[in-house]
Protein backbone atom coordinates (compact mmCIF):
# COMPACT_ATOMS: atom_id res chain seq x y z
CA UNK A 1 0.00 0.00 0.00
CA UNK A 2 1.53 3.38 -1.32
CA UNK A 3 1.72 5.48 2.11
CA UNK A 4 1.22 9.65 2.30
CA UNK A 5 4.95 9.43 3.52
CA UNK A 6 5.97 7.89 -0.38
CA UNK A 7 4.00 10.88 -2.00
CA UNK A 8 5.78 13.08 0.11
CA UNK A 9 9.16 11.47 -0.44
CA UNK A 10 8.57 11.51 -4.10
CA UNK A 11 7.52 14.90 -4.17
CA UNK A 12 10.52 15.74 -2.40
CA UNK A 13 12.65 13.99 -5.06
CA UNK A 14 11.51 16.15 -7.98
CA UNK A 15 11.78 19.59 -5.86
CA UNK A 16 15.34 18.50 -5.16
CA UNK A 17 16.42 17.52 -8.38
CA UNK A 18 14.67 20.92 -9.90
CA UNK A 19 17.44 22.60 -7.07
CA UNK A 20 20.47 20.59 -8.63
CA UNK A 21 19.15 20.94 -12.12
CA UNK A 22 19.64 25.42 -12.04
CA UNK A 23 23.46 24.67 -12.58
CA UNK A 24 23.93 24.31 -16.53
CA UNK A 25 26.28 21.41 -17.34
CA UNK A 26 28.53 21.21 -20.62
CA UNK A 27 26.05 18.97 -22.05
CA UNK A 28 23.86 21.24 -21.05
CA UNK A 29 24.99 24.43 -22.65
CA UNK A 30 26.19 22.55 -25.91
CA UNK A 31 22.42 21.60 -26.70
CA UNK A 32 21.58 25.32 -26.61
CA UNK A 33 20.43 27.53 -29.91
CA UNK A 34 22.64 30.60 -29.85
CA UNK A 35 19.54 32.25 -28.71
CA UNK A 36 20.03 30.69 -25.46
CA UNK A 37 16.94 28.51 -25.84
CA UNK A 38 17.26 24.96 -25.24
CA UNK A 39 16.44 22.34 -28.59
CA UNK A 40 13.27 21.72 -28.46
CA UNK A 41 11.52 18.88 -29.98
CA UNK A 42 7.79 19.41 -31.11
CA UNK A 43 6.29 16.00 -30.11
CA UNK A 44 6.51 13.27 -27.89
CA UNK A 45 4.95 9.73 -27.85
CA UNK A 46 5.16 8.76 -24.40
CA UNK A 47 4.53 5.72 -21.71
CA UNK A 48 4.35 5.66 -17.82
CA UNK A 49 4.06 2.85 -15.63
CA UNK A 50 3.24 3.59 -12.16
CA UNK A 51 1.42 1.92 -9.26
CA UNK A 52 -1.46 3.73 -8.82
CA UNK A 53 -3.40 3.90 -5.41
CA UNK A 54 -7.12 4.22 -4.98
CA UNK A 55 -7.72 6.17 -1.81
CA UNK A 56 -11.70 5.33 -1.17
CA UNK A 57 -10.61 1.43 -1.76
CA UNK A 58 -7.43 1.81 -0.25
CA UNK A 59 -6.36 -0.82 -2.73
CA UNK A 60 -2.81 -0.63 -4.92
CA UNK A 61 -2.54 -1.48 -8.53
CA UNK A 62 -0.85 -0.66 -11.91
CA UNK A 63 -1.54 1.73 -14.21
CA UNK A 64 -0.24 2.08 -17.61
CA UNK A 65 -0.36 5.94 -19.12
CA UNK A 66 0.53 6.63 -22.57
CA UNK A 67 0.20 10.20 -25.08
CA UNK A 68 0.85 12.07 -27.82
CA UNK A 69 2.00 15.90 -27.03
CA UNK A 70 2.70 18.38 -29.47
CA UNK A 71 4.86 21.41 -27.81
CA UNK A 72 3.81 24.71 -29.53
CA UNK A 73 6.73 26.63 -31.02
CA UNK A 74 8.25 29.44 -28.75
CA UNK A 75 5.95 28.67 -25.92
CA UNK A 76 6.38 26.64 -22.75
CA UNK A 77 3.22 25.08 -23.84
CA UNK A 78 1.87 21.91 -25.23
CA UNK A 79 -1.42 19.78 -26.36
CA UNK A 80 -2.27 16.61 -26.94
CA UNK A 81 -3.80 13.16 -26.19
CA UNK A 82 -4.15 10.90 -23.08
CA UNK A 83 -4.76 7.51 -22.73
CA UNK A 84 -4.52 5.43 -18.63
CA UNK A 85 -5.28 2.20 -17.77
CA UNK A 86 -5.42 0.97 -14.67
CA UNK A 87 -5.37 -3.00 -14.45
CA UNK A 88 -7.50 -3.47 -11.14
CA UNK A 89 -10.90 -5.13 -11.14
CA UNK A 90 -12.75 -1.97 -12.31
CA UNK A 91 -11.07 -2.42 -15.52
CA UNK A 92 -10.38 1.82 -15.55
CA UNK A 93 -9.97 3.10 -18.85
CA UNK A 94 -9.69 7.31 -19.25
CA UNK A 95 -9.25 9.33 -22.30
CA UNK A 96 -8.77 13.05 -22.25
CA UNK A 97 -7.37 16.26 -23.94
CA UNK A 98 -2.85 16.92 -22.57
CA UNK A 99 -2.42 20.46 -21.97
CA UNK A 100 1.65 20.81 -20.72
CA UNK A 101 3.21 23.50 -19.09
CA UNK A 102 6.68 23.72 -18.87
CA UNK A 103 7.56 26.28 -16.27
CA UNK A 104 11.82 25.65 -16.14
CA UNK A 105 13.77 22.90 -18.62
CA UNK A 106 12.78 19.67 -17.67
CA UNK A 107 10.12 20.34 -15.61
CA UNK A 108 6.74 19.43 -17.09
CA UNK A 109 3.38 20.01 -15.80
CA UNK A 110 0.05 18.59 -17.27
CA UNK A 111 -3.73 18.57 -16.91
CA UNK A 112 -5.93 16.25 -18.28
CA UNK A 113 -9.98 17.19 -18.58
CA UNK A 114 -11.13 13.37 -19.89
CA UNK A 115 -14.26 10.30 -19.56
CA UNK A 116 -13.17 7.33 -17.89
CA UNK A 117 -15.17 4.40 -18.05
CA UNK A 118 -15.30 1.35 -15.63
CA UNK A 119 -15.54 -1.98 -16.67
CA UNK A 120 -15.32 -1.71 -20.28
CA UNK A 121 -18.62 -0.13 -20.16
CA UNK A 122 -18.10 2.04 -22.74
CA UNK A 123 -22.25 3.42 -22.53
CA UNK A 124 -21.67 5.22 -19.50
CA UNK A 125 -18.82 7.28 -19.74
CA UNK A 126 -18.45 9.75 -16.28
CA UNK A 127 -15.88 13.27 -16.30
CA UNK A 128 -12.10 13.00 -15.39
CA UNK A 129 -9.06 15.32 -14.39
CA UNK A 130 -6.10 14.47 -13.95
CA UNK A 131 -3.28 16.71 -12.78
CA UNK A 132 0.38 15.01 -13.64
CA UNK A 133 4.32 16.11 -12.67
CA UNK A 134 7.21 15.04 -14.61
CA UNK A 135 11.15 15.46 -14.69
CA UNK A 136 12.96 14.18 -17.27
CA UNK A 137 16.65 13.61 -17.59
CA UNK A 138 17.25 13.24 -21.46
CA UNK A 139 19.30 10.90 -23.27
CA UNK A 140 19.37 12.24 -27.52
CA UNK A 141 15.43 11.88 -28.74
CA UNK A 142 14.59 9.90 -25.46
CA UNK A 143 13.91 11.29 -21.83
CA UNK A 144 13.51 9.02 -18.82
CA UNK A 145 12.36 10.72 -14.91
CA UNK A 146 9.73 10.32 -11.99
CA UNK A 147 6.49 11.29 -12.42
CA UNK A 148 3.32 11.97 -10.03
CA UNK A 149 -0.18 12.06 -10.92
CA UNK A 150 -3.45 12.79 -9.39
CA UNK A 151 -6.88 11.73 -10.31
CA UNK A 152 -10.54 12.64 -9.75
CA UNK A 153 -13.36 10.37 -11.14
CA UNK A 154 -16.76 10.02 -9.69
CA UNK A 155 -15.94 6.99 -7.93
CA UNK A 156 -12.92 7.30 -6.33
CA UNK A 157 -9.44 9.37 -6.29
CA UNK A 158 -6.37 7.95 -7.32
CA UNK A 159 -2.54 8.87 -6.75
CA UNK A 160 -0.11 7.79 -9.30
CA UNK A 161 3.88 7.53 -8.60
CA UNK A 162 6.17 6.22 -11.22
CA UNK A 163 8.62 6.13 -14.18
CA UNK A 164 7.86 8.32 -17.51
CA UNK A 165 9.64 7.31 -20.63
CA UNK A 166 9.37 9.40 -23.72
CA UNK A 167 10.46 9.91 -27.04
CA UNK A 168 10.57 13.12 -28.95
CA UNK A 169 11.02 13.96 -32.22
Amino acid sequence: MIKPKLFLIATALLISMHAFSQQPDAATEAHQHHHGKPDQHHNEFGIANSVVYFTGEKSVSYGLHMHYSYSIPKTKLGVGLGYERVFDTHKHQTIGLVGTYQPIDRLNLNLSPGITFEGGNMADPAFALHMESSYEFEFNHFHLGPTIEFAYDPEDYHISVGLHLGFGF
